[in-house]
Protein backbone atom coordinates (compact mmCIF):
# COMPACT_ATOMS: atom_id res chain seq x y z
CA UNK A 1 0.00 0.00 0.00
CA UNK A 2 1.26 3.44 -0.93
CA UNK A 3 -0.03 6.63 0.66
CA UNK A 4 0.38 10.02 -0.93
CA UNK A 5 -0.18 13.48 0.49
CA UNK A 6 -0.17 16.57 -1.72
CA UNK A 7 0.39 20.13 -0.61
CA UNK A 8 1.22 23.49 -2.11
CA UNK A 9 -1.98 24.43 -3.88
CA UNK A 10 -3.47 27.87 -3.64
CA UNK A 11 -4.71 30.89 -5.54
CA UNK A 12 -2.58 32.97 -7.87
CA UNK A 13 -3.07 35.46 -10.65
CA UNK A 14 -2.37 34.77 -14.29
CA UNK A 15 1.34 34.44 -14.87
CA UNK A 16 2.05 33.41 -11.30
CA UNK A 17 3.81 30.30 -10.02
CA UNK A 18 3.07 27.52 -7.58
CA UNK A 19 5.02 24.50 -6.45
CA UNK A 20 3.16 21.34 -5.52
CA UNK A 21 4.64 18.61 -3.35
CA UNK A 22 3.57 15.03 -2.82
CA UNK A 23 5.05 13.06 0.05
CA UNK A 24 4.97 9.32 -0.55
CA UNK A 25 4.89 6.74 2.23
CA UNK A 26 7.60 4.54 0.67
CA UNK A 27 10.48 4.83 -1.77
CA UNK A 28 9.40 4.93 -5.38
CA UNK A 29 12.69 5.07 -7.31
CA UNK A 30 12.77 2.23 -9.83
CA UNK A 31 9.66 0.77 -8.19
CA UNK A 32 6.82 3.01 -9.29
CA UNK A 33 6.01 5.52 -11.94
CA UNK A 34 4.80 8.76 -10.39
CA UNK A 35 2.41 11.16 -11.98
CA UNK A 36 0.52 14.40 -11.60
CA UNK A 37 -3.04 14.62 -12.82
CA UNK A 38 -5.66 17.32 -12.64
CA UNK A 39 -9.40 17.62 -12.81
CA UNK A 40 -11.17 20.84 -13.57
CA UNK A 41 -14.76 21.41 -12.51
CA UNK A 42 -17.09 19.56 -14.85
CA UNK A 43 -14.25 17.91 -16.77
CA UNK A 44 -12.60 14.53 -16.75
CA UNK A 45 -9.34 14.01 -14.96
CA UNK A 46 -6.34 14.44 -17.23
CA UNK A 47 -2.71 13.53 -17.05
CA UNK A 48 -0.27 16.42 -16.59
CA UNK A 49 3.21 14.97 -16.10
CA UNK A 50 4.93 11.81 -14.96
CA UNK A 51 8.24 10.25 -14.05
CA UNK A 52 9.10 6.74 -15.12
CA UNK A 53 10.73 4.58 -12.44
CA UNK A 54 14.24 5.37 -13.59
CA UNK A 55 13.73 9.12 -13.70
CA UNK A 56 12.69 9.78 -17.31
CA UNK A 57 9.98 12.43 -17.42
CA UNK A 58 7.08 13.23 -19.69
CA UNK A 59 4.94 16.36 -19.70
CA UNK A 60 1.64 17.10 -21.42
CA UNK A 61 2.03 19.40 -24.43
CA UNK A 62 -0.29 22.07 -23.01
CA UNK A 63 2.00 22.63 -20.02
CA UNK A 64 5.35 21.90 -21.63
CA UNK A 65 7.81 24.70 -20.97
CA UNK A 66 5.72 25.93 -18.02
CA UNK A 67 5.49 22.91 -15.70
CA UNK A 68 8.33 20.73 -14.50
CA UNK A 69 8.07 17.43 -12.64
CA UNK A 70 10.83 16.22 -10.39
CA UNK A 71 11.39 13.98 -7.42
CA UNK A 72 13.67 13.85 -4.43
CA UNK A 73 14.27 10.18 -3.72
CA UNK A 74 15.92 10.89 -0.38
CA UNK A 75 12.73 12.60 0.79
CA UNK A 76 10.26 10.32 -1.02
CA UNK A 77 8.73 13.46 -2.46
CA UNK A 78 7.38 14.29 -5.89
CA UNK A 79 7.20 17.89 -7.07
CA UNK A 80 5.40 19.86 -9.74
CA UNK A 81 6.77 23.32 -10.40
CA UNK A 82 4.17 25.36 -12.24
CA UNK A 83 5.12 28.66 -13.87
CA UNK A 84 3.25 31.09 -16.10
CA UNK A 85 -0.04 29.78 -14.77
CA UNK A 86 -3.16 30.42 -16.80
CA UNK A 87 -6.85 30.34 -15.81
CA UNK A 88 -7.23 27.08 -17.72
CA UNK A 89 -4.79 25.49 -15.27
CA UNK A 90 -7.39 25.85 -12.53
CA UNK A 91 -8.16 22.37 -11.21
CA UNK A 92 -7.67 19.96 -8.38
CA UNK A 93 -4.22 18.44 -8.78
CA UNK A 94 -3.56 14.87 -7.74
CA UNK A 95 -0.38 12.88 -7.45
CA UNK A 96 -0.46 9.18 -8.14
CA UNK A 97 1.76 6.11 -8.11
CA UNK A 98 1.59 3.05 -10.29
CA UNK A 99 3.51 0.20 -11.80
CA UNK A 100 6.45 1.38 -13.90
CA UNK A 101 5.32 1.63 -17.52
CA UNK A 102 6.75 3.64 -20.41
CA UNK A 103 5.38 5.90 -21.67
CA UNK A 104 4.41 6.71 -18.11
CA UNK A 105 1.27 8.61 -19.12
CA UNK A 106 -0.19 5.29 -20.21
CA UNK A 107 0.45 3.57 -16.91
CA UNK A 108 -2.18 2.28 -14.50
CA UNK A 109 -2.00 4.45 -11.43
CA UNK A 110 -3.37 2.58 -8.46
CA UNK A 111 -2.55 4.92 -5.61
CA UNK A 112 -3.83 8.48 -5.36
CA UNK A 113 -3.53 11.41 -3.05
CA UNK A 114 -6.48 13.46 -1.87
CA UNK A 115 -5.75 16.35 -4.22
CA UNK A 116 -4.86 19.99 -3.81
CA UNK A 117 -6.75 22.91 -5.33
CA UNK A 118 -5.04 25.29 -7.73
CA UNK A 119 -6.96 28.40 -8.75
CA UNK A 120 -5.66 30.88 -11.30
CA UNK A 121 -7.53 34.15 -11.68
CA UNK A 122 -7.33 36.49 -14.62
Amino acid sequence: QVQLLESGGGSVQTGGSLSLSCVVSKPTYRTYSMGWFRQALGKEREWVACIYSGGTTSVQDSVKGRFRISQDNAKNTLYLQMNSLQPEDTAIYYCAAGAPVWPCQRGSYNYWGQGTQVTVSS
